[in-house]
């Protein structure tokens, strides 16, 4: 089944609404209400609107919220920039050179490395190089501006990584990471990082940003759709600027990357996260499968490996009907201490199956007792969650299950909230610093949610927590 048929037949299963454009956009409307109903923190707001200048960071360039997603009767969900991607690609497409990787000396059987014959196909770009049916081994792959990589589907053109292939080799990224890539797709192949390579002992990857399946570094207008990534190093695909800066709360790096779609994804065996953001603005993940992490990047039984994380210093990203499973944090939006949180984040239907976190929010080190206050953890606004059988795993063995988590973000609005357990209570923890939080519509199957809020939370609001029907929030 097609991820995306498969993702939303599972979530319109408790949310019948979900399965229709009119009360995908209903849903989303009521999430927005109570979301523009909440006050930000005044002075967080001020602080915010500051973020500092040095040699090495950016002022941000957009600190407002976007305008909530919506379909409209429309086949797709749109964002507010996608015809500016679709006329960026629209370009590629018209103006490219159409080629053949096996005219340059491809092997599609799998026994001689093809690594140059795709650097000769795609040149110094304007190429729409199509990789046929086959087995092509590859030690990394640099793309260029203007360029696509087209193979014949997920299920018949795999790219396999040698065995001598460097540990923080990637095994696609784009070309240029100072002066940046503009134009990039990426589509119908599985990509195998392999990292059976490195013995089990070690770390999966080498630090940085290095390591995994796919990056985006310093991209601006990419698509990467009906990719498979298979047991990579660090992640499964990474969007992020260049060189990551950690000047503190209220800066951002400079290098970054914007207007991404990932689509139809699907990642599997990955050391940290399937997929990750970082430093990066303007992204939208859609109709993924996230599962079955490694954890082989972290110290064994300490392993923070999400499904999808949208991390330090991401702005304006869109999650829309993926599903993650068996992995630590199903969806983790979240900073480090020295970076911005993630700020101005959306997600519209996604279903967490046996993750320990189903839904995990926070700025560490900027939410317990005397920590600084967050300037930057603002901003979610989500609907159509599914929290089902939140477990415990040895990917992080001391991390008690949670259906969700708030701690230290601001004006957080949830709308259409479930929970599925038949054997435990799940729990919905509000805590720390959390503040201007709602949660509405939030329902139950199995057992009922406990929630519970910390002393220094505020202004938090949680609805009647109901037992599901199975006829919630119909149009």
């Amino acid at each position: 089944m097609k991820l995306k048929v498969r993702n939303q037949a599972r979530i319109s299963a408790f949310f019948p609404a979900y399965r229709s454009s009119e009360g995908l956009d209903q849903g989303i409307r009521v999430t927005e209400t109570l979301f523009q109903n909440l006050q930000e923190d005044h002075e967080r707001l001020k602080k915010r609107r500051k973020w500092s200048l040095s040699p090495l960071v950016a002022r941000a360039q957009t600190n407002e919220f976007s305008r909530p997603a919506a379909i409209e009767k429309r086949p797709l969900l749109e964002v507010d920039w996608q015809p500016l991607l679709f006329a960026e690609l629209g370009t590629l497409k018209d103006e490219a050179e159409e080629v053949s990787v096996l005219d340059y000396g491809a092997d599609p059987e799998g026994k001689v490395d093809s690594t140059q014959a795709f650097k000769k196909a795609m040149r110094r770009g304007g190429r729409i190089v199509y990789v046929p049916k086959g087995t092509f081994l590859i030690s990394g792959l640099k793309v260029p501006s203007n360029t696509a990589v087209i193979g014949a589907g997920e299920t018949e053109t795999l790219l396999l990584l040698k065995k001598e292939t460097p540990k923080k080799r990637q095994g696609i990224r784009n070309r240029n990471l100072f002066t940046g890539n503009k134009r990039i797709r990426l589509e119908g192949f599985t990509l195998n990082w392999d990292a059976s390579r490195f013995d089990e002992s070690e770390p999966s990857s080498s630090g940085g940003i290095s390591s995994s399946g796919i990056t985006l570094a310093h991209v601006q207008f990419a698509l990467v759709r009906n990719v498979k990534v298979i047991d990579p190093g660090l992640h499964g695909v990474d969007v992020t600027s260049a060189f990551y800066s950690y000047k503190g709360d209220g800066t951002t790096s400079r290098f970054r990357s914007a207007y991404i779609w990932i689509d139809r994804v699907e990642a599997s065996g990955f050391g940290d996260d399937g997929i990750t953001t970082h430093h990066s603005d303007y992204i939208y993940i859609s109709h993924c499968f996230l599962h079955d992490p490694s954890g082989r990047t972290h110290e064994k039984g300490f392993s923070n490996s999400n499904g999808i994380e949208v991390d330090d210093g991401s702005r304006h990203v869109v999650l829309h009907n993926n599903a993650t499973e068996n992995c630590f944090g199903g969806v983790e939006i979240k900073a480090h201490e020295t970076s911005s949180a993630a700020f101005d984040t959306q997600i519209i239907g996604h279903i967490s199956s046996s993750d320990n976190r189903s839904y995990n929010f926070r700025h560490i080190g900027h939410h317990k007792g005397e920590d600084a206050d967050s300037q930057t953890a603002s901003g979610i606004r989500a609907t159509f969650l599914v929290a089902e059988a939140p477990t415990w795993t040895p990917l992080y063995r001391d991390s008690e299950p949670r259906a969700l988590v708030v701690s230290a973000y601001n004006k957080v609005s949830i709308t259409q909230f479930l929970t599925v357990d038949e054997k435990q209570v799940p729990i919905l923890a509000i805590q720390y610093r959390a503040r201007q939080v709602a949660l509405d519509k939030v329902y139950f199957k199995g057992k009922k949610p406990e929630v519970r809020l910390g002393k220094k939370t505020r202004d938090i609001n949680v609805s009647e927590i109901k037992q599901w029907s199975g006829t919630e929030f119909s149009v």
